[in-house]
């Protein structure tokens, strides 16, 4: 019991010692830091610091997050350029003592939150960078931007930016009606869309505010550069904040958005390049600089792409942004085709489609190129401010009703254009007009350049009624490719204008900062030794391509619009980019090659052997258990007809007609028939005999062509060198199938050996625990004995007790006796002396006598029979033992 015991306190002092309080928290930021650090989590004190100043930071950290230590240096370097002017409050919301570890429950460090005076707080979610940090907070220092000139406006409205501009007169009041709720709608962005893309002005001047058809006081305008701007519908919407707020983001218009991924895991660059092909461009960006030359031209030419019905409101913004005046609505057309413009209003205001129709003979390497215009009216010019726009359901009912008539344009051959009207079915008002030539197919790829097809001036007219009587035969789907043909329907030149409204091939252009995410770059093909961290390149996720801006060119507005038409053209003349592995090195005496990027063309199509390919991942293990079998194969081929490579598809692009999205995969390309390569059976086992058989079998084929003599004599020379290459292998493999049958005889006898040595052990084993168990029940005995014996010798202790006990009473008594004898020897004595001879006195002193001879007596006889007891039970104690 008292061992349990022992064992329970020593078990619970344990528990105690394994658990220890935390150390308390210390200083995160520097004594000397303009950053207060309350590294206790007092919250509550900051909220009181709050309450005296304008503008607050708080930065929530945890003392032991890596992301909160590499900021700190970010933000004591903000806080020494704007603590006079910014609270910088550093807040420990992981100590659990601490309030804000009570009351915060975050899922991540750092978190930086942003008050202006009552209003937050203000997350900030943008990258953990000084420029970065300081930017957004002199958004929340200022959200309102003062446009006191019109050159102001135009810096203002040319930004790529949305901008809302808000017009209130000061001369009333200090604060007129609606200011404080335009303030906080500037304040309610910023906190909904932290990256900051509303941009918020506010006029004063009348007659600057008139320049944008502003006329009352607290009216709100959204500036769009392609689409119509909008003015804030005060009669169906209340004016409050959320809802100018709201407003504005939900009918903003996005020319280029910046992409800033956070670095951990995230969907966002996937639901981007989800929603079509993307322009992705890196360039170094400042976000504390006060002009972006390289930004400026990436905003001019996705104005311009983007203008497809030559918005007037874009006009004076090109022509702020510089280089290239914006083009007249009236401008003059080229003379060579005066009739064409006077009869058809297509040339100045095109709402078009590009048809190309198929080849009308197997061989002819001809197509017919048509462009079909809408017209909405009939010799009547459209008003400057009535610009149609292109309906989608309209380009659809014009390429239904030419598909009807299209064979008026199949079979012709024509170096002239010649133009056709179509009656539309649904408005008598409106009429589309189809303008077609034959060209040959390796032009198409030049389509899109200044030196179109449509260059001569020799124009031809021909009625829909007529066509050949002959008629076609049933046509391959239809490529479209809305890109215009006509120059006349050209800006100065230049085909960008409005290009994403006339290709089936609409790019989303995306803008990332070249100084924190330069990765991205090289993951698409930058290179790593670039000085100059700029690049480009197009990503085609439903395609399953991209293609990359060449590096040796400057990244300009120039090279982006050749960029952007070479990729938009019906054959487009950019080349597939496609990632190569670089980190394999070549070895000249390898067995197996290793493909990549670079080198699969030469390895496999330029090679003049046969060629077994296989697919592999560094992630698939059944592919590497194939490896033991490629080696012996590539040892059995003979390597001057056969090479055995393998590529790894996780680190290598590949065309996509030979991509799989099964692994292994294992191809074979014949010698003489390359494009007619043959997989291995998904059915049947990966092994040695066969691979053999599927190789021999087709590489044996005779070719498609008559074969010759001299071919068959050389197929024939070719078998039987095969046939004595595989007749010495297989000679090889009997002799070591002989050794290993030496060998298994050897590890036969070893075995046998092993066995019975087994079952001597076993035997042993078997007495051993007899022994055992026989050596356990006398052990079981011998501890039942010394228990019963320790029993008895605790019973003897306590007689032994207990006569100890007696004896020592009857020491007592035999000195009193004695005491009491040595009194009356003394009495007797006297009375000798004084000779009294009384008779009575010496009788009654005899009989005293004998009462004590008497009492003496007895008392020696008890003493004698307890000695003789405690003799008599020693004696029998010793025979016990």
């Amino acid at each position: 019991m008292k061992r349990w015991k022992r064992k329970q306190d020593w078990g619970r002092s344990r528990a105690k010692d394994v658990t220890r309080p935390a150390k308390l928290p210390v200083n995160f930021f520097s004594t000397r830091s303009p950053v207060i650090d309350l590294f206790r989590g007092q919250l509550d004190y900051a909220d009181h610091l709050r309450q005296d100043s304008e503008i607050v930071l708080y930065f929530f950290y945890a003392p032991w997050c890596g992301q909160s230590i590499a900021a700190r240096e970010e933000i004591e370097h903000v806080a020494s350029r704007l603590s006079d002017q910014v609270l910088f409050v550093a807040v420990n919301c992981w100590w659990n003592q601490g309030k804000c570890r009570k009351q915060k429950h975050f899922f991540y460090f750092p978190v930086i939150h942003f008050y202006h005076r009552s209003f937050g707080p203000i997350e900030y979610k943008g990258p953990m960078s000084a420029v970065y940090i300081e930017k957004f907070v002199r958004r929340v220092m200022t959200p309102l931007l003062y446009i006191s000139s019109r050159s102001k406006l135009l810096d203002f409205l040319s930004n790529y930016e949305p901008g809302v501009l808000g017009y209130f007169e000061f001369n009333a009041s200090p604060q007129p009606p609606g200011y404080l709720t335009f303030f906080t709608s500037a304040l309610h962005s910023l906190k909904k869309d932290y990256l900051g893309t509303i941009r918020f002005g506010v006029i004063t001047d009348k007659h600057v505010a008139e320049e944008i058809s502003l006329v009352h006081s607290g009216s709100v305008y959204l500036h769009r550069h392609v689409n119509t701007s909008l003015i804030y519908p005060n009669d169906i919407m209340n004016y409050t904040a959320e809802n100018i707020c709201k407003w504005a983001l939900e009918n903003r218009e996005m020319l280029i958005r910046w992409l800033r991924p956070h670095g951990g895991k995230s969907l966002l660059l996937n639901n981007e390049l989800k929603k079509g092909p993307a322009l992705l461009i890196f360039i170094p960006y400042n976000p504390l600089a006060e002009i972006h030359p390289l930004l400026d031209e990436i905003t001019k030419v996705a104005l311009e792409y983007h203008s497809c019905n030559k918005s007037q409101a874009a006009e004076p913004v090109l022509q702020h942004l510089g280089d290239v005046d914006s083009p007249a609505f009236d401008s003059p057309v080229p003379d060579v085709h005066t009739e064409l413009s006077e009869t058809f209003s297509i040339t100045k205001y095109p709402c078009c489609n590009t048809v190309v129709l198929p080849q009308w003979h197997s061989i002819s390497r001809t197509h017919n190129v048509c462009e079909l215009c809408i017209n909405q009216t009939f010799g009547v010019k459209p008003n400057k401010v009535n610009v149609p726009h292109c309906n989608f359901l309209e380009i659809e009912a014009a390429l239904d009703s030419f598909y009807l008539q299209e064979h008026t344009f199949f079979q012709v051959i024509s170096n002239t254009i010649e133009c056709s009207n179509f009656l539309s079915f649904y408005s008598p008002f409106s009429y589309y007009t189809a303008c077609c030539r034959t060209v040959n197919r390796h032009f198409l790829s030049f389509i899109s350049s200044e030196k179109t097809i449509f260059q001569t001036p020799k124009v031809a007219f021909s009625s829909h009624g007529k066509k050949d009587k002959d008629d076609t035969q049933n046509s391959i789907p239809h490529i479209e490719d809305r890109n215009c043909f006509i120059p006349d329907l050209h800006d100065n030149g230049t085909n960008i204008t409005g290009l994403s409204c006339r290709t089936n091939k609409t790019l989303n252009l995306y803008l990332l900062d070249s100084n924190l995410f330069w990765i991205y770059a090289e993951r698409l093909g930058a290179s790593r030794s670039t000085h100059l961290k700029e690049f480009a390149a197009i990503v085609d996720l439903k395609e399953e391509v991209h293609y990359v801006l060449d590096q040796n060119q400057s990244l300009t507005g120039s090279t982006l619009e050749n960029f952007i038409k070479n990729f938009s053209i019906l054959y487009s003349p950019l080349k597939r980019h496609l990632v190569d592995d670089p980190s394999v090195h070549f070895h000249a005496q390898r067995i197996i090659t290793e493909v990549t990027t670079n080198t699969f063309h030469d390895t496999v199509f330029s090679n003049e052997k046969n060629v077994l390919l296989l697919y592999y991942a560094q992630w698939c293990g059944f592919c590497a258990s194939l490896n033991h079998i490629f080696i012996q194969l590539a040892r059995l081929l003979p390597p001057d007809n056969f090479t055995v490579a393998r590529i790894d598809i996780t680190r290598n692009d590949l065309p996509w007609e030979f991509m799989t999205d099964r692994l292994p995969t294992i191809l074979f390309f014949p010698h003489q028939r390359k494009e007619q390569s043959v997989k291995f059976p998904e059915d049947f086992p990966v092994n040695l005999p066969n691979l053999l058989k599927f190789i021999l079998h087709y590489s044996s084929l005779s070719s498609s062509d008559h074969c010759t003599k001299e071919c068959l004599h050389k197929e024939t020379v070719l078998q039987q060198g095969h046939i004595s290459h595989l007749e010495r292998e297989i000679q090889k493999l009997r002799s070591e199938i002989s050794a290993l049958h030496q060998a298994h005889d050897k590890l036969e006898e070893q075995l046998s050996k092993a066995r019975r040595e087994e079952q001597r052990l076993q035997q042993q084993k078997h007495t051993l625990e007899k022994q055992h168990k026989t050596l356990q029940l006398h052990s079981e005995q011998l501890q039942s004995t010394y228990d019963q014996k320790n029993q008895e010798l605790l019973a003897m202790a306590e007689k032994l007790q207990e006569l100890a006990d007696a004896s020592e009473n009857l020491l007592k008594e035999n000195t009193l006796l004695r005491i009491l004898v040595a009194s009356k020897e003394g009495k007797l004595q006297l009375k000798d002396k004084a000779k009294e001879p009384v008779q009575s006195e010496q009788t009654l002193s005899d009989d005293n006598d004998v009462s004590v001879s008497t009492a003496a007596t007895t008392l020696g006889e008890k003493r004698i029979d307890n000695i003789d007891t405690i003799e008599t039970e020693h004696s029998s104690e010793n025979r016990t033992g």
